[in-house]
């Protein structure tokens, strides 16, 4: 997914924080965003995906299990 866009909803947002995200953006309104970076998730409980997201200004990190689509 490294470079693909992907959309994921706000509530799944893990860093940062999903209310500052919620106060930036829009409550459940779908994010678009580029994958810049993917963790491993070493047998822990879910891998991650860094995204960039065009009016957030910091990249976003969200669980892969709760992208929504990949274009």
């Amino acid at each position: 997914m490294r470079n693909r866009w992907v959309h994921f909803r706000i509530r799944d947002v893990y860093y940062p924080d999903a209310e500052k995200v919620l106060e930036e953006l829009h409550g459940d309104d779908l994010l678009q965003g580029r994958v810049v970076e993917l963790t491993d998730n070493g047998g822990q409980d879910g891998a991650y995906a860094v995204v960039e997201v065009e009016s957030m200004p910091q990249p976003i990190v969200v669980r892969v299990d709760r992208i929504l689509g990949v274009m």
